[in-house]
Order: structure tokens, then sequence, then C-alpha cells
């Protein structure tokens, strides 16, 4: 049992104190916030601000100080948001690269930094520079042959491993919070559950390190979604420094709603697809003012992070790119189907993945994360090795698989058959026949998706910083370019046929491979998060095209239905239930015909409703119910004969005040009566002082009716955020239905184990 309304009035909790006494209004480890009483505090305090401003300059100053301590906390968190991405990126880039050799002007210069210095390298040697050596180079002087790759091998598994293992560790060690994506956890706080330290200094450090270390080890896992989870970070870091925000949860969760739009912000170099993202994906309270300030929170962060240029070409993504070509109306065709497809890998993803977690928490596998962790790294570095695009990083393949072959392109897949007598401009290449590179990277490509599919399931939930966009996107990548390669060849070779004749003429630039890479992408991300609007503008912000809106929505679209026909989770809802976090989602539709007094508490045959008096328990009472109950809460009643319903206390909140008034006022023993009227009751002469908490108690507290559809109910405490309400019947008190009875009731209806919502 929980509260759910506000604390009554505003001033001193307790009649003999003349300040509130400290820890009052904060809440336990694993327990949910009452989004009423915050909101009812924080109008308290503004109305506070507000009189006393009138009152001198100086109390105006700091109501000025007040309403502009929302921006300066938006300000910090995009400045450290990007600043940290920025670094990450760097290091990554570093880190990726010492797994194949070194720099030998500068160690702390990845491949292409070194040989951007480098005046000896040519066009199309521009990958080779003399300062950039192999491992087999440098400590056997051989480049080439069987020894060397046997030796280059080695090394990079053995980096990898190296790695993994140091960030499983750190993680271990210091911040096991610091492991995952991020965003299921992330969306249960915003949702109002209190998870201490899942935000803290040591966890952002942590994560920061160990991020850099795992996408470096090669493992099939991102930075974007555990980069949302730093900048929340940053923002619960932040938010800590202005007491508006640190003593009222519910103001808190708006910081922290912005501070995800930042996180995406930098993951993506799309501020707008940011903000969305937030809105549609992970917040629960989102009013206007916090749409504000979380587009500041993602310009400031785009920006910061543009200034730092982590990848030297003022992008603030890897994989930017601009197609000039225009797609046709008979390409939806393929665009459609690469939608089926995400879809189809999402359902496929999610339930492979949960059974694989699930198996994780319920057998010996999960008392062994280290092992896990490195045995999935040696599987990954041994198998991808030999594939360049398994190889390489995620996001580097990604950009390779969405560019447009150009002239300039030294690429595999661009590896066409060129028409000796072509003169065109370098940006109008028409379309050729596929040279043998592009039939060699098609098999490359078709292992390296089955490679990724495969292993992409086992990685993500182990116990590492694990993000699960690019790895999505790579999927769809793969997909999406073998079928724009396929798509091209065919109007190239039967231009002559009905679909391409009106639109595809011989010596013309019809087919981009690229954009169908860029479709899957999207296809996939939106089959396993089931993101709809954010995706497409995120996807339209890293393109920098208007054009191609279309075709990304129709492959969101159709993957979100195709995908929500095997099921309506999402991988970030469906890690939420497998964790037993108390989270009521809003999109989830609550049918069945039951009513409140088929849920409250207690039930028939079950111990009365544990209640207080209005005027007739002792301190010692008081305390005896406190100690032999674990409830977080308590109506009050005139007397436990008539049952009318005066009120609400927290338990917290009466331990507190119980403590205070032993120390702090004289004649409160164990029998003084406690009290919650505004007059105390007739006592006997020499009887000890009363106690008076009538402070602390909530005098309206949410109430329903016993005959009110659950249906109602499970509205009320998804759009007003209780934590509890009392169940009444002509004022009388009857029963309590918490927010975990609702969560029970539902899994229950949907013939799932209710003892699956582990926390309060």
């Amino acid at each position: 049992m929980v509260n759910a309304g506000d604390m009554n009035g505003s001033g001193n909790l307790m009649d003999f104190l003349d300040e509130p006494f400290p820890d009052v209004g904060t809440y336990e480890d694993f327990h949910t916030i009452d989004w009423l009483r915050e909101k009812s505090r924080d109008t308290d305090r503004h109305r506070k601000i507000t009189s006393k401003s009138k009152e001198s300059i100086w109390e105006f100053i700091k109501s000025l100080l007040d309403a502009w301590s929302g921006w300066v906390v938006m300000l910090l968190i995009g400045l450290l948001a990007g600043t940290l991405a920025g670094v990450i990126d760097l290091a990554v880039d570093w880190m990726t690269d010492l797994k194949e050799g070194v720099c030998l002007s500068a160690f702390w210069y990845s491949h292409e930094q070194c040989c951007w210095t480098s005046n000896e390298t040519t066009f199309d040697d521009r990958d080779k520079c003399p300062q950039w050596q192999k491992w087999s180079e440098l400590l056997v002087g051989q480049s080439e042959g069987a020894s060397a790759y046997i030796l280059n091998y080695f090394l990079y598994i053995m980096w990898a491993l190296c790695f993994a293992f140091l960030a499983v560790s750190l993680v271990r060690v210091f911040a096991p919070y610091a492991c995952g994506s991020g965003i299921p956890e992330i969306k249960t706080i915003l949702s109002g559950f209190i998870i201490r330290g899942y935000l803290g200094k040591w966890t952002l450090l942590i994560k920061t390190v160990t991020l850099v270390l795992v996408v470096s080890s090669g493992l099939s896992l991102g930075k974007e979604g555990p980069l949302v989870h730093v900048a929340c970070c940053c923002g619960n870091f932040f938010s800590s420094l202005f007491s508006k925000y640190s003593k009222n949860e519910g103001k808190r969760r708006e910081v922290l709603s912005a501070a995800a739009a930042a996180g995406v912000s930098v993951a993506f170099g799309a501020p707008i697809g940011g903000v969305l993202f937030s809105l549609e994906e992970v917040s629960y309270y989102f009013p206007l003012k916090t749409l504000w300030r979380s587009f500041f929170a993602a310009l400031v962060a785009a920006f910061t992070l543009r200034s730092i240029n982590p990848f030297g070409n003022s992008r603030l993504v890897l994989f930017y790119v601009e197609y000039h070509t225009p797609w046709y109306m008979a390409e939806l065709f393929p665009f459609i189907l690469l939608g089926v497809f995400g879809g189809l890998w999402g359902t496929l993803f999610i339930r492979c993945n949960i059974a694989w977690c699930r198996r994780r928490k319920t057998t010996r596998l999960g008392k062994y994360p280290v092992l896990e962790v490195i045995l999935i790294t040696a599987i990954t570095a041994i198998i991808a090795y030999p594939n360049p695009y398994t190889r390489r990083s995620t996001s580097e393949l990604i950009s390779e698989l969405f560019n447009d072959c150009g002239a300039l392109e030294s690429s595999q897949l661009c590896d066409y058959i060129n028409d000796p007598n072509m003169t065109r401009p370098v940006d109008d290449i028409p379309d050729r026949p596929a040279g043998p590179g592009v039939y060699s990277a098609m098999w490359q490509l078709a292992l390296a998706l089955v490679f990724k599919i495969v292993i992409t399931i086992f990685t993500f939930g182990m116990k590492i910083p694990s993000g699960l966009f690019i790895p999505s996107m790579a999927v769809g990548a793969m997909a999406g370019r073998m079928v724009g390669i396929g798509v091209e060849q065919l109007a190239y070779h039967h231009h002559d046929w009905i679909i391409f004749r009106n639109w595809c003429r011989p010596g013309a630039d019809c087919v981009t491979p690229g954009l169908y890479a860029m479709v899957g992408a999207a296809a996939c991300l939106g089959g396993v998060t089931r993101m709809t609007v954010s995706l497409v503008v995120i996807m339209f912000e890293l393109t920098g095209g208007l054009e191609y809106i279309v075709p990304l929505m129709a492959a969101a679209v159709t993957s979100k239905w195709v995908a929500d026909a095997f099921g309506k989770e999402g991988i970030y809802e469906a890690h939420i239930h497998l964790n037993g976090y108390p989270f009521l989602d809003v999109k989830d539709e609550f049918t069945h015909r039951t009513l409140a007094t088929d849920v409250m508490r207690p039930r028939r045959g079950e111990a009365p409703l544990s209640v207080l008096t209005q005027d007739s328990m002792t301190v010692e009472d008081v305390e005896t119910l406190i100690k032999e109950t674990d409830y977080n809460g308590f109506p009050v009643v005139v007397s436990k004969d008539s049952e009318r319903l005066i009120g609400f206390a927290q338990r917290r909140e009466l331990i507190l005040a119980i403590k205070n008034a032993r120390q702090r006022q004289d004649g409160v023993v164990s029998n003084s009566i406690v009290y919650f009227t505004e007059d105390p009751p007739e006592l006997p002469p020499n009887s000890p002082h009363p106690l008076k908490l009538r402070r602390i108690l909530n005098l309206s507290p949410f109430t329903v009716t016993d005959h009110t559809p659950m249906e109602t109910v499970v509205d009320i405490f998804r759009k007003l955020g209780l934590r509890q309400c009392l169940v009444t019947r002509s004022g009388r008190l009857l029963g309590i239905i918490t927010k975990k009875d609702v969560l029970r009731h539902m899994a229950q209806m949907a013939n799932q184990d209710p003892e699956s919502i582990m926390f309060n």
C-alpha cells in the first residue's frame, strides 16, 4: 500500500516544528513516485516563490534564477552529453583500428588520421601509408603471406578479448547498473519508478569507459542506446545541483525526458528525431515546456558534437549520406518488401532474444557473466575476421552500405564494368553491369547477414553496455543493399520490361542501391523497436533529403504492421516485462469486464485491512503496526467500527514524524495518543502529551467505488500516475488497489504469471 494523493497544504509538516524535517517526501528504493503529490508540492513551491518575489529585489532575483534554472540544466546536459559522445567516438575509432595495427608517427592516431598526415599516400592506395603498420609488419616485418595473416588474426582476437574482459570486469566490480542498453530501465524510471544508483555518477563514468571498450571489441552491439543512458545520467547529475529538481521526483523526470532527447541527438546527429524519440518511445509524462527544453538540450548537444568534429567530415555521424537520384513509384514494391523483412526480423529477434535472456536468468548460465562475455567475444572475433564486412566496425559497415557509388569509390560494392566511352559528370554515373567485385561482395554480405542475425540474439542482454540500434540497422542495410543491387541489375539488363520502360532508359542512373540499404535499415530498426515517426525523422536527418521520406515511411509502417501481427511488444517493452518492472504501458489496452472489488485487497478470507484511527491509537500502537507490516501507507478512519475514511498517511512519514517528535517534543512517550484531527481528543487528567500528525495526513486520497470497472481504474492509474487508490462504498473503506495489484491483475488476465511483477 502506498500513498497516492498530495500532502494537505504547504508549510510545516508537524505543528511543533518550525520547518519540515529532513527526508520527508522522499521515496524508498524500488518504489513508485506519486505524480499527484509531486505536482502539488511543485505548485506550492511556485506559489511561495511568487508571493515572496514581491517582498524585495533579492527575492525577485531569486525567483528569476528559479525560472531560468531549467534552461541552465538543459544547457549543461547538452554540453556534457555532446562532449562525452565526441570523446567516445574518437576513442572507439582509435581502439577499433588498434586491433589491426598502430600509427608509428603518433600511436594515438587512428588509421585514417595517421594517413591524413602522410605526404606519401597516393589516391589509389589512400588506406596505405608508411606511418601505419599492421601488427605483422611491426613484429615480424611481413605484411603479406600466411604467417602474417595468422599473426594479425591472432592479435585481432586477443585485443577483442582484452577489451571485452576489461569492460565486463569494470561493470561487475564498480557499476552493475552500467550493463545493457538502459532504455527499458529509463522508460520505467520515467514512468515514476525509483531505481537508486541507476543514473549515478559511478554508472555514468563506468558506462562511458566500458562503452568504448565493448564497441571497440567488435561485438555485435552499438553505442546509440547506451548514449541515451549516459545522457540521462548527465541529466540526473545536473538536476541534483538545483533544489527545484533534486527535491521533486516529478520535476526530475521532466529533465530526464529532455536528457534522453539529447542522447539520441548525439547518437544519430538528429536533434529533432531525438525530441520525437523521447516523446514517442521513452517518456511517460511530457508537458509542452518539456518539449521546448528537450529541443534546446538536443540542439546544444548536437552543436557541441559538431564543434568536436570526431569524424573529421563536419558531420555528426559516420554514416551521413546524400543521394542525387530521385526514386520512382515502381520502387515502392521492393521498399515495402524490405518493410516486411524488417517486421519479420524484429519478431524473430525479440522472441529469440527474450527466450535466451530468460534462459540466462533461470539457469546456471546467469552465474557466469564474465565467461559468457568472453565466449561470445571469442566466437564473434573468430568468425568476423575472415569476412571484411564483419571485421570492420558496424558503423563503418553501415556507412559503406549507405554510400552511393561515385567515380571516386574504391569499395568492392562499386566494382562495376565501366563503359570507356562514358562522358558524364561524376555524380550522375549511369547504371552499369556488375563486375566480379560486386558478386564477391554479395556473397560476403549474405554470409555477414546470417552471422549478424544469429550473433546479435546472443549478444544483446549480456552484462556489458549494449545498444541495439546499430546491429539492427546493419542487418537491414545488408539486406537492403543486396535487394538494391538486384533491382539495379534487373533494370539494367531488362530495361525494356514494362515496369522499367517509363523510368529507366539505357544510360540513365535509375536505381540507387544505397537508398535501399537505408530503407532496409529503417525497416529493421522499426521492426525491433516499433518506432515510426521518430524513426523516419532520424533517418531523414541522416540523409539530409526530404525526397526520401515516402520510401522510409512506407518501410517503417509496413515493418510495424507486420511485427504487430505477431505481437504488440517492442524489444524494450519485452525486456521491461522480463525484468518485472512495474510499468503501465499507455499503448496496452485493457478490455476485460472486471470490477474494482475483484482486484482490491483484502480479498475474502484474508486478514482485514491495516488502518489507523483518527484519535484512539497510541504511539506504541502505531509503531507496532509499522513493525508488523511492510505496507507503504495506511488509510486513516474515524474508528474501526464505523470505517469512515478520513485520509491516508505514508509509512515513511509516520516513522520520521514519530522519531522527530520523540527527539524534539517534550512529553511524547509510547502511550501518548496520536490524533489526526484539528482539535485534540478529550483525555483523562495526567495523560501524556498527545501527538498531532494532521500535517502528514493526505485529506484527499484518490478513491473509487467497489463497482468501478477495472478498465476505468487502469486508465486512472495510467493518466494520473497513481501509486494506489482506496475503494469505498457510501464513504466506508472497503479496501485498497495498488499499482502492483493492477499490474498483477493485467498479467493474470493475459494468462501470464502474476508473480512476475517483482517490485513494489
